[in-house]
């Protein structure tokens, strides 16, 4: 069991407000609408579920907490987010089965709502979304963590940028793989939403790198804080490890 004393910081309980906040409102507005930008690649249309405009800030987060406070931290807000991400989908199907009052029901209409945000209650999505968070999410904490004791805390670019690669890969593949084995998504959009999903994902963690940078510098500098996962176990349940 792991015997060293736990610091506190200004800035983490914000951080992983940020994370959670970012990735129920991601989840929640992939439920409610793709968005197909009128443009093709290959003869590959470059559709996607609304998330995905959101999500990959998830990521970043993501990256922030694995880069300055370590594995071990990073894996408990992964499963704070994973428990609140849970909760929000129980609360979406509850609402969902109670009886509509009568001037709401011909106003808006049970049909709108299920239409909308009933795929955040079914089961399809719901499966998907966690089960491809948690993949995509501690990919990328293992592989940024074990990646940043390799290059001796060098090149925080490709840290990002390659523990993002494989996150991002692994959780649109999970996702979009569920929710279409799960009939959510049809198979005609199964390519053009999981290319999309990672093309678009991984753009915008290029993309903010230098937000990225500048973030870690100034958590680093006020938190005094710099973790190496050197002696992490690096399992996904461990929570003293």
């Amino acid at each position: 069991m792991d015997k060293t004393p736990q610091r506190s910081y200004r800035y983490f309980d914000l951080v992983m407000a940020l994370f959670v906040t970012v990735l129920i409102i991601s989840n929640i507005a992939s439920s409610a609408k793709i968005v197909d930008w009128g443009v093709s690649i290959f003869n590959l249309p470059l559709a996607f579920d609304a998330g995905t405009i959101l999500f990959p800030i998830s990521y970043i987060f993501g990256d922030v907490l694995t880069e300055v406070y370590g594995f071990k931290r990073s894996r408990r807000v992964i499963w704070t987010g994973f428990g609140c991400l849970a909760l929000t989908a129980a609360v979406f199907w509850l609402v969902r089965v109670m009886p509509g009052e009568a001037t709401w029901v011909e106003q808006s209409g049970q049909g709108a709502y299920n239409a909308i945000l009933g795929g955040l209650t079914s089961g399809g999505i719901v499966l998907a979304s966690l089960l491809a968070y948690l993949a995509g999410e501690f990919m990328n904490s293992i592989v940024l963590a074990k990646m940043k004791v390799a290059t001796r805390g060098k090149w925080l670019w490709a840290r990002t940028i390659g523990s993002t690669l494989v996150g991002e890969a692994v959780d649109s593949l999970v996702f979009v793989s569920i929710a279409t084995l799960t009939g959510v998504f049809p198979w005609s959009l199964f390519w053009t939403l999981t290319v999309t999903n990672y093309l678009f994902k991984t753009a915008i963690e290029v993309l903010m790198t230098p937000v990225t940078y500048w973030v870690v510098s100034t958590l680093k500098r006020q938190e005094q804080e710099d973790y190496f996962d050197t002696h992490t176990r690096f399992s996904i349940f461990d929570w003293n490890g």
